[in-house]
């Protein structure tokens, strides 16, 4: 796909009549898995590592990193320009709506939205 970036491709497996959107990107330090039949709108990205959080008093510098994975299962639908965060399971059948910033996983057949992303209600 055209403008799509994957750091460690190694680590990102795509189902079936599957694909990822226009300048994607997903940082694959951990496993990215996405199921089939899986669409994705233009500029998604997706995340399976994040800086260690600290003390108010220090910085993030040299304060180390956490992962992990990130599974998208079967006939999800990602809209444009959404966000999903390390850790996040997003479940069969579900929809995240476009600008989304996913930070909690998302159940089967369910739509969420907004910054951060909340449940809107089962297909």
């Amino acid at each position: 796909m055209k403008g799509v970036n994957v750091s460690n491709p190694y680590n990102l497996s795509v189902g079936e009549n599957s694909g990822l959107g226009i300048n994607a990107y997903l940082s694959c330090v951990a496993e990215v898995s996405i199921g089939d039949r899986v669409l994705m709108g233009p500029d998604v990205m997706i995340f399976t590592s994040d800086h260690n959080w600290c003390g108010i008093d220090k910085t993030y510098f040299n304060k180390g990193m956490s992962e992990a994975p990130v599974t998208i299962e079967d006939d999800v639908w990602i809209g444009a320009r959404a966000i999903i965060l390390k850790g996040i399971k997003v479940g069969k059948g579900a929809t995240i709506a476009a600008g989304s910033v996913v930070t909690k996983d998302v159940e089967s057949m369910s739509v969420v939205g907004g910054v951060p992303a909340k449940f809107i209600k089962y297909k």
